[in-house]
């Protein structure tokens, strides 16, 4: 049976069905009742058989397998120049990490019956949802922005989804999706939850804890293949937080289980005039002129819907975030071209955060950091 839903903030539950609400009344994420993790040790890389990509931890999932391309267990790399590990997430099927996110999401959707699912992104994460809902033979309506990169608009059209382009910001792209999903609430009272009454079913890489259930098994690859051991630190980039959360709950749920002894310390990175993070943690911006960096598009994100628990997985691990301008990413984005890592512009912030944390002294030369290259530059063609 499906997993039912649970507010972590008011306790409220919530029974699993294809119009559950997106989120609960009191205005939290929800979570998954079920939390699921084997007892045990694992067994060596060497004598895991992965040939189910991420669903190789099916055990720690709170959600069967339904719809996948076998993807993840994506290389992880030595960089020399980076002094630093690089996790391959651009080449998952999609280009995209989030592609980690949508196989369980879509898998999901199929457990709960859902005939149509809808999505907001500015890009990445529309893209991955139709292309695993055409997988699935769901239909899919992806809310985008009017200036979406043709690339990725394309690649939601290709998979017979529906792009719907919407005029305004980023929030305003979010606000026109959730009118479609709720539909016409009339009387409902203001302590209702949201039920998903209107055109499909919210499959949101922010809101959905199905979503989060995926990105979480990059933790249990970086730690499979550094023989259960983690680094002393990631760098992430923080739009949403999708995969900055995934890694903490993943090591976190590892370290419940007793596979590893620790948590890395997760460092995040933000772009200029993006970075309500970096803010609500009173840090400043690193960057000379205060210009908002244009550059990076995909994590131009003004209100992550899991705030809280962003800054609770930094402050948890003795984290940090930074935000960056356009010339340390650019920098970063034409050093790992030449390096032969052909990513999009977003992918370069993490890199470039690296060395801004190296250069600040919260990293030391020697310590052991892993940092995931999120995107194909193939995206912005």
């Amino acid at each position: 049976m499906p997993s039912d839903l649970t507010c972590p903030a008011c306790g409220a539950t919530y029974e699993a069905g294809s119009d559950e609400p997106w989120r609960c009344a009191c205005g939290s994420p929800l979570e998954f009742v079920d939390r699921p993790y084997p007892s045990g040790d694992p067994l060596p890389l060497s004598r895991l058989d992965t040939s189910e990509g991420l669903w190789t931890f099916f055990e720690f999932l709170p959600i069967e397998q339904h719809v996948t391309f076998y993807e993840g267990f994506t290389p992880l790399v030595d960089a020399p120049d980076w002094d630093a590990s690089f996790k391959l997430e651009y080449v998952f099927p999609t280009g995209s990490f989030k592609d980690r996110g949508a196989t369980t999401t879509l898998s999901r959707a199929v457990e709960l019956g859902v005939e149509k699912v809808l999505e907001d992104s500015s890009g990445n994460a529309g893209a991955s949802i139709a292309t695993y809902a055409a997988r699935a033979g769901i239909e899919a309506d992806i809310y985008v922005p009017a200036d979406v990169k043709q690339s990725k608009l394309m690649a939601i059209q290709r998979a017979d989804a529906r792009p719907v382009r919407i005029d305004g910001s980023r929030g305003d792209v979010t606000d026109a999706c959730l009118e479609a999903v709720e539909g016409d609430r009339g009387d409902t009272e203001d302590d209702e939850a949201p039920f998903q009454t209107g055109t499909g079913w919210y499959a949101s890489h922010a809101w959905n804890p199905a979503f989060y259930a995926g990105t979480m098994t990059f933790a249990f690859e970086v730690a499979a293949q550094r023989d259960w051991t983690v680094p002393d630190a990631i760098v992430l980039p923080i739009g949403h937080g999708t995969l900055f959360l995934g890694a903490y709950r993943g090591f976190s749920l590892l370290e419940e289980a007793g596979i590893v002894d620790e948590i890395p310390r997760l460092l995040g990175a933000q772009s200029t005039g993006h970075a309500p993070i970096v803010e609500a943690l009173g840090r400043q911006a690193v960057d000379e002129d205060g210009a908002d960096a244009d550059i990076a598009d995909g994590i131009q994100v003004a209100a992550p819907a899991r705030r809280e628990e962003l800054l609770e997985a930094v402050e948890s691990t003795g984290g940090d975030v930074i935000a960056l301008g356009d010339d340390p990413i650019e920098s970063a984005l034409d050093q790992l071209h030449r390096d032969g890592f052909y990513v999009e512009p977003t992918c370069a912030v993490a890199p470039a955060a690296l060395e801004e944390y190296r250069e600040m002294g919260v990293l030391d030369g020697d310590e052991d950091v892993v940092v995931p290259l999120t995107g194909s530059g193939l995206k912005t063609l």
